[in-house]
């Protein structure tokens, strides 16, 4: 009965040392796997741009520049926003490994009051793909007296 309970506690040890040496060699390749996954990676310099207040109206542009740090060619296959009032403009070209490239979103406040955050998805071959940026901004109603005074001076001038 010694010898069975002895062989018992033996095989327990030797199993839960084989166990903990394993466990570290599972760390390490899983570490390694992802310092080895190939392809392309975007790596936006901001995610979000403030553009603070701005008027009712005004038309504003900001540029997101981004980096391929990955080992393979980017390619942006379609950048969208979450509405028709920010327009954005992307590369159609490859970006190397290693390379940089900008995406300019066009931003009209027009018809818009109050906070914005306008969400702009770039869809591409990157291993992070779907990537997100977006602009954010305060819209203020404009001057009612600033705004009257225009569309009364326009049609004067278009008589003469």
């Amino acid at each position: 009965m010694k010898k069975l309970f002895i062989l018992a506690v033996s095989m327990t040890l030797a199993m839960s040392a084989a166990t903990a040496q394993t466990k570290p060699a599972a760390t390490k390749s899983a570490s390694s796997k992802k310092a080895t996954t190939a392809g392309p990676v975007i790596t936006f310099a901001e995610k979000s741009h403030d553009f603070g207040k701005i008027n009712q109206g005004d038309v504003v542009e900001y540029t997101f520049k981004f980096k391929n740090t990955g080992n393979q060619p980017l390619v942006l296959s379609n950048v969208s926003a979450t509405c028709g009032c920010t327009v954005p403009e992307w590369p159609k070209e490859p970006i190397a490994p290693g390379k940089s490239g900008s995406i300019k979103a066009t931003f009209n406040s027009a018809g818009k009051l109050g906070q914005q955050n306008k969400v702009i998805t770039v869809e591409s071959n990157a291993t992070n793909s779907p990537a997100q940026v977006s602009i954010i901004t305060d819209i203020q109603e404009k001057a009612a007296g600033s705004s009257m005074a225009k569309p009364a001076a326009a049609p004067s001038v278009n008589k003469k």
